[in-house]
């Protein structure tokens, strides 16, 4: 089942050769950047609120991994979240939402906490200091942003799920919100000591989400990982879980519920 689990996510993020149609909003835009610390070059897409040219307010800021997969069906692998579609709709409540490439090869690398003695991986804390140190403060000084934690959501799936959850438990400083889908805490199981021997601000806020088809060990994994929050003292308004019942693990079922889990983060 894990292998299953390792094909998803390695597939699920390697660019295919079909060809698909732009699809991107015209409030979608790219930049580059140095990564020190992971010793390369991320591109970027920032999503700005339809209104943000035309007023003087501040936004939000929701953090998002493989940005490949978040706007465009062109450069997604099988369909995009249709995050850009849904913010456009939006006139009230708007965020900046910054999506960050994966790392096509180092993606595992990025997006895991700790090491896996056969998959690799382990280099998420300069992921996360990266975006802390690096995106974050460039974001901070371009846009107009609500910088404090309250106002910054960190959000993915699958190992981007992995990532988001740990990044609010390791950087309450900086992440006040997690976006949690199909977390992949089996790859990491390091993860469950870590939430035991820390200590969870009662700001801190976490939207879970997971298929009932998504393999055997998905829902049960995440149902210890909730029943350990609730030891440590999290209340029930802290955070949200949802199983969809027959959900499989891809963009079709993570696009689909966005939107209800950015109106509960926000």
């Amino acid at each position: 089942m894990k292998l299953k689990y390792l094909y998803l996510l390695i597939s699920a993020f390697i660019a295919s050769g079909i060809t698909a149609q732009n699809t991107a909003s015209q409030q979608v835009t790219k930049f580059t950047i140095a990564a020190p610390q992971l010793n390369s070059v991320k591109t970027i897409w920032v999503y700005l609120p339809t209104n943000y040219k035309n007023s003087e307010n501040s936004y939000p800021v929701i953090y998002m991994h493989d940005a490949q997969n978040l706007f465009d069906a062109e450069t997604s692998f099988v369909g995009e979240w249709e995050v850009d579609e849904y913010m456009d709709t939006l006139t009230d409540n708007e965020s900046i939402i910054i999506g960050i490439e994966h790392g096509n090869a180092k993606r595992t690398d990025e997006l895991t906490p700790y090491s896996h003695k056969k998959h690799g991986g382990g280099k998420g804390d300069a992921y996360l200091s990266f975006i802390e140190n690096t995106l974050k403060r460039h974001i901070d000084k371009t846009y107009r942003t609500k910088s404090d934690a309250e106002h910054t959501t960190i959000f993915g799936s699958s190992l981007g799920g992995l990532l988001s959850f740990y990044a609010v438990i390791k950087y309450p400083e900086t992440f006040g919100k997690a976006g949690v889908f199909s977390p992949a805490f089996w790859i990491n199981p390091e993860i469950y000591d870590f939430v035991k021997a820390s200590e969870i601000p009662e700001t801190s806020k976490f939207y879970f989400l997971a298929g009932t088809d998504e393999g055997e060990t998905m829902i049960p994994k995440l149902e210890e990982m909730i029943k350990l929050l609730q030891s440590k003292g999290v209340n029930e308004s802290q955070f949200e879980s949802h199983h969809i019942k027959g959900g499989q693990h891809n963009e079709k079922l993570w696009a689909t519920h966005f939107e209800q889990a950015y109106l509960w983060l926000y």
